[in-house]
């Protein structure tokens, strides 16, 4: 496997800046936003009918098969009014089959320690550079970074709230390391090792492993360290993901995102994200987590530059590696949100997937993913209406409480906001199917009673069953009584 440095982050975002300069003058582009002569196209021997009947039956998909599903059928242009239903009809069984009727989702926070991040995806707008927190730089950006302490303060607080997990995503910091061990390792004078030390910037980030030991100690299950992220806390140094995973681990850490997913096909990483990992090193990254005993989950973030045999192709990959592991608990996909990104500031792309996609998308991932049990649909990318849709298109977990949400609200999102226990029961009960709260692994559940005198969390370490904010519930509720 090539080793990726940071020399290949500043080649691929030159060459995708130079792609993108073009683009913005080249009328041929302009017609047609988010086009590209791609070699993975959807196109198959396949027959819709007989995708559809391998679905039905319960026999594992191909490549072919899936294309032919998420297409409704290559034989056609557009997307098939009737056959999308039957598609959704037969990923809507099998959920009944796999998961029965229960819906889940877990009380969580998020406590994103920094914005700082170098990477240059084009598909962000949580990031902020770099160099904007350097302590001589202007103070005039909207970014932040927090110190450990601070993580342990917002951690701590929500645990005293009821929350379970803390669910913890950050840029790439050029003074982050693993450990302390390892920022005296890098050499700020070498561009390769992508490094300047804590003094350079306004606050130092600390190290992964205090700010994973700092969120654990708050008492929350951490469910954090992307293989973005551990890609760089070993960047410059001679450890493996596995040598990352056991120090983080041995901190606190207790499961991993599979976020930096995006599509796991690199032709189509090499125009969104050239600076961020390859598939390979990205599965490496996960079976690492995996060997180390961390239970992870897998998502993938579509409806940009790519097609619909890209999208299949990552699920390929997914199940693929489940195959080996057997240690995903969930595939959560994660619809572009294309407002204030860059893709979409320079034409590239003029807008996300159709509501039709998404629905397919959730629907392929249930009948394609034979070895994942959970499937989730995101009210943050979709609002509760389509999201509580999306339970009915093959999805079966609902999230989280969400205490915070910086990364979707960043790039135009409309709904990243807080979702109560109650609000949870009064949606998921309205379209028939049962409230439970899970942990993070889905090991430990419980029935939410919506008509419970405190419909709070009851997981949490620190969980009684009060509401995670009780003002917000209790206007709720005198709004509800007014209007009535």
């Amino acid at each position: 496997m090539e080793i990726f440095t940071f020399a290949h982050h500043l080649e691929g975002v030159a060459a995708v800046a130079g792609f993108l300069a073009v683009a913005a003058v080249d009328s041929n582009m302009s017609d047609t936003a988010g086009e590209f002569d791609f070699d993975v196209v959807p196109e198959t021997d396949q027959s819709f009918e007989n995708a559809l009947a391998n679905a039905r039956d319960g026999r594992r998909l191909s490549v072919a098969d899936g294309i032919e599903l998420i297409t409704t059928g290559t034989d056609r242009e557009g997307i098939d009014p009737e056959r999308k239903e039957l598609v959704l009809e037969a990923a809507d069984r099998r959920r009944a089959e796999v998961v029965g009727d229960e819906v889940t989702f877990v009380a969580n926070v998020n406590n994103n320690v920094t914005t700082a991040c170098n990477t240059g995806c084009l598909f962000c707008n949580f990031k902020d550079t770099a160099k904007h927190f350097e302590a001589d730089a202007p103070d005039d950006h909207a970014g932040f970074t927090k110190t450990p302490e601070e993580s342990r303060a917002v951690v701590a607080d929500a645990v005293e709230r009821g929350v379970y997990e803390v669910t913890s995503v950050s840029g790439l910091h050029p003074a982050f390391g693993l450990n302390e061990a390892h920022r005296e390792a890098l050499d700020p004078d070498d561009p390769e090792h992508n490094y300047k030390p804590p003094e350079r910037y306004t606050t130092d980030p600390h190290t992964y492993v205090e700010q994973i030991a700092a969120m654990s100690d708050a008492g929350a299950h951490v469910h954090s360290m992307t293989p973005e992220e551990a890609h760089h806390a070993q960047r410059g140094v001679s450890w493996d993901y596995r040598h990352v995973y056991r120090e983080l681990a041995a901190a606190g850490l207790d499961t991993v995102p599979g976020t930096a997913a995006e599509i796991l096909v690199d032709e189509v990483r090499d125009v969104i994200c050239p600076g961020k990992i390859d598939t390979g090193e990205w599965v490496a990254a996960m079976e690492a987590a995996a060997d180390v005993g961390l239970p992870m989950t897998a998502t993938m973030m579509y409806g940009h530059v790519e097609n619909e045999a890209h999208r299949v192709r990552h699920l390929d990959v997914i199940r693929d590696l489940q195959d080996r592991t057997d240690n995903i608990t969930e595939f959560v996909p994660l619809s572009f949100i294309h407002q204030e990104t860059p893709l979409y500031d320079r034409g590239v792309v003029e807008t996300g997937a159709s509501d039709a996609e998404d629905e397919l998308l959730v629907a392929v991932s249930r009948l394609y993913l034979d070895n994942v049990e959970h499937i989730q649909s995101s009210w943050v990318k979709f609002g509760n209406a389509k999201g509580l849709k999306l339970l009915n298109c093959g999805a079966d977990d609902f999230m989280g409480t969400i205490l915070s949400e910086e990364i979707t609200k960043r790039a135009g999102g409309q709904h990243g906001e807080f979702r109560s226990v109650a609000d949870y029961a009064d949606m998921i009960t309205a379209i028939g199917r049962t409230p439970v709260e899970r942990s993070t692994d889905y090991t430990e559940r419980r029935v939410v009673d919506p008509d419970a005198d405190r419909p709070g969390p009851r997981l949490g370490p620190r969980a009684d069953g009060t509401s995670l904010v009780p003002d917000r519930d209790a206007d709720d509720a005198r709004g509800a009584a007014a209007d009535d």
